[in-house]
């Protein structure tokens, strides 16, 4: 049996294709590589229905909390719009619980460069009363990886800094302004309780994490 019929049809009865794309005899694959291919292919046929079960999963898992979030919101006439926000619900007893989480990657556009000269102008100015702390954490906020990127948690991080300089602010405003949301990951996290504790351990749907 040619064990390539999921390849392209105008693959000749009799001839197995290889990774190259070069047609070989059936009768001239050997044993080993006839029981290698047959589980190579169980296993992604499995990995591939476990899958969809999860992919599955998440979908009608996001799908009844949104349900209970707005059921629970009709019981105080209240209106919850919109999917975004991370949820965590209880089981009654404790034992369980289970964690909607929604992280959104953002970027920063043209205007965080207006932030930074604003910010080394302020630098500049109190060169004399600003430590070398405050300098190496503004530095640090706009050092740039190997890929280039500015990591905008420490960026985002400058926005605590209690200084009031109305130069300081303007860049603060600017960075607010700058930023962009490029994109979002939706998460379900399911845990359980470990005996008589308050900690919880994750139940792993990660096939990494899962033990043996």
């Amino acid at each position: 049996m040619n064990k390539n019929t999921d390849k392209k049809a105008a693959i000749p009865a009799g001839y197995w294709q290889d990774a190259k794309g070069a047609l070989i005899p059936e009768k001239m694959i050997r044993p080993i590589d006839r029981a290698r291919d047959d589980l190579v292919r169980e296993l992604v046929t499995k990995a591939q229905e476990l899958s969809a079960l999860l992919a599955d999963y998440k979908r009608s898992s996001f799908a009844d909390i949104a349900a209970f979030i707005q059921l629970s919101a009709e019981q105080y006439k209240a209106n919850i719009g919109g999917k975004k926000g991370n949820v965590t619900l209880y089981s009654f007893d404790g034992k369980y619980k289970v964690v909607r989480a929604i992280s959104e990657t953002i970027s920063f556009d043209e205007r965080l460069q207006a932030a930074k000269s604003l910010i080394d102008t302020c630098l500049r100015d109190w060169t004399a009363s600003a430590s070398d702390e405050l300098k190496a954490i503004v530095k640090s906020a706009f050092d740039a990886d190997k890929q280039g990127n500015i990591s905008t948690g420490r960026v985002l991080a400058l926005r605590r800094l209690d200084i009031k300089d109305e130069r300081w602010q303007q860049a603060m405003a600017a960075i607010g302004e700058a930023i962009q949301v490029i994109g979002s990951k939706s998460y379900i996290r399911v845990y359980e309780r470990i005996g008589d504790t308050d900690q919880y351990r994750p139940i792993p749907l990660d096939l990494a994490a899962v033990s043996l």
